[in-house]
């Protein structure tokens, strides 16, 4: 049914696989698109209670796929691209179901965002999470202004969001932003046993609280979506995201002049 990830239900339990190990489950175009028409085609799947998400091959995603963006022959319509984007985070953040992250390797720019939207994140130890868009010149997407702010609040999202660096698991824990840290190699299983847990417990109670907490900020978010939306595209003409783009396939330093 699906190119790029992979969905198979056991009784109440869901799991979402991203499947492009080759690229570090990069998101390309269809990627983007068949992650927004998987989360909502479960937004009226009432027979799964929890989802698991996960990575394929050696990282949960390395974000957004820069072979694509920098492809000349075939470009990404970055207009078509934002609007998938801002599917996927609305869906998934008003999804009916109790959404655990279960991140091993990177989880990085796109793929962060995405982590961070879900209800339960567990990160293996030596597992490296980074909203790093500003690296490139770039602002987050895919809702990272909102779920970050919801995280951690705005005062610290800026700095986070500003520093783009690289955190090891407990470095996330401690500032917030994710809720369990796990050995290398168990973060699958760690998730296995929370959803076992939410199964076992009141959980239409779980998904009323959720639905309540949730359904106050979808216009918040919706408006930021909207605002990333607009701000990418005009960060992607910038010479800032060229030259950032450049220092990262040359592998050098980049050399940004504020515009």
């Amino acid at each position: 049914m699906y190119e790029t990830i992979e969905l198979t239900k056991q009784g109440r339990i869901g799991h979402l696989v991203l499947n492009r190990p080759k690229s570090m489950n990069a998101m390309n175009g269809t990627m983007m698109k068949e992650l927004a028409d998987c989360f909502e085609s479960l937004l009226q799947d009432s027979t799964l209670q929890v989802l698991i998400i996960r990575g394929e091959g050696r990282a949960f995603s390395a974000g957004g796929d820069i072979k694509e963006m920098m492809d000349p022959e075939n470009p990404m319509d970055i207009e078509l691209v934002m609007k998938d984007v801002s599917r996927l985070a609305k869906a998934l953040y008003t999804l009916p179901q109790i959404t655990i992250a279960a991140i091993h390797g990177a989880s990085a720019g796109l793929g962060f965002s995405m982590s961070l939207a879900c209800d339960h994140v567990i990160a293996e130890e030596n597992s490296k999470l980074a909203m790093n868009f500003i690296g490139i010149g770039l602002v987050p997407d895919g809702g990272g202004h909102f779920f970050m702010k919801e995280r951690v609040g705005v005062p610290k999202a800026k700095q986070i969001i500003w520093a783009g660096q690289t955190l090891k698991a407990h470095d996330a824990l401690a500032k917030g932003l994710i809720e369990e840290v796990t050995a290398e190699g168990r973060g699958l299983e760690q998730a296995e046993s929370y959803a076992a847990e939410a199964i076992a417990s009141p959980l239409s109670a779980k998904l009323a609280s959720k639905h309540i907490l949730h359904q106050l900020k979808v216009k918040e978010l919706e408006q930021v979506l909207e605002m990333e939306a607009k701000a990418q595209s005009a960060m992607r003409k910038s010479a800032d995201h060229l030259e950032g783009i450049q220092a990262f396939v040359e592998k050098r330093k980049p050399e940004f002049k504020g515009v």
